[in-house]
């Protein structure tokens, strides 16, 4: 099995890809900087070159964890400027999109190709606590572009999920997050397993639960 991994430097793409390794995976570790596999999903260039790299070469899980939390402690009155929101979406969305549409080809090698995008209960309309505008409006983006991905892709036989990883205490969650990197991974890795084409295009947490849009 061979899975690739997006922004896989540190937190949970790192401890997604320690996992798909423990397990006997050839995995494919891509992030900016920090892997082997230079990879900016901001970048439609880095996108394509990687995609060119690696052509021929089947990929049976695409997981698209990068993203970026660039408004975090930004005020209402000042804060939300104009590049933040750029920025944010060529990552969390754009960059999604990106690079399920470069790596189809290779999915469409494997036997039982799954495509997995790690969103956010931020991005949930039900869960609307203000704030973080950038971030919640990414992710609401991003779950949304799975949801219409998955119907899309369905007839060619891939499979896509749609996970929040829960709060989790790594750099971008902090220290006061909810659950460990090790829990988050080990329930990602079972949301995983479980993915199929009877599944598709859930919005599932880390422990498997339904979650709300």
């Amino acid at each position: 099995m061979t899975v690739l991994i997006t922004g896989a430097n540190r937190g949970i793409g790192a401890g997604l890809a320690n996992a798909c390794r423990a397990r006997g995976a050839q995995v494919i570790a891509a992030a900016r900087s920090g892997t082997d596999t230079p990879l900016d999903v901001s970048d439609p260039a880095s996108i394509r070159a990687l995609a060119d790299r690696l052509s021929g070469r089947v990929i049976d899980l695409l997981v698209c964890n990068a993203g970026v939390y660039r408004d975090k402690d930004m005020d209402l009155a000042g804060g939300y400027d104009s590049d933040t929101w750029a920025q944010t979406f060529a990552v969390n969305v754009t960059g999604v999109f990106l690079t399920v549409q470069a790596f189809l080809p290779h999915l469409g090698l494997s036997a039982a190709p799954k495509i997995a995008i790690i969103s956010s209960q931020m991005g949930s309309s039900e869960r609307a606590k203000g704030g973080s505008y950038i971030y919640r409006a990414s992710k609401a983006a991003a779950t949304n572009l799975g949801r219409n991905l998955a119907t899309d892709l369905a007839p060619r036989g891939i499979a896509l999920g749609i996970y929040h990883p829960g709060w989790v205490r790594t750099d971008m969650g902090g220290a006061g997050a909810d659950i460990s990197l090790e829990d988050s991974v080990a329930g990602l890795m079972d949301r995983f397993d479980a993915l199929s084409l009877a599944t598709t295009g859930a919005f599932l947490t880390w422990n498997g639960r339904p979650h709300p849009f």
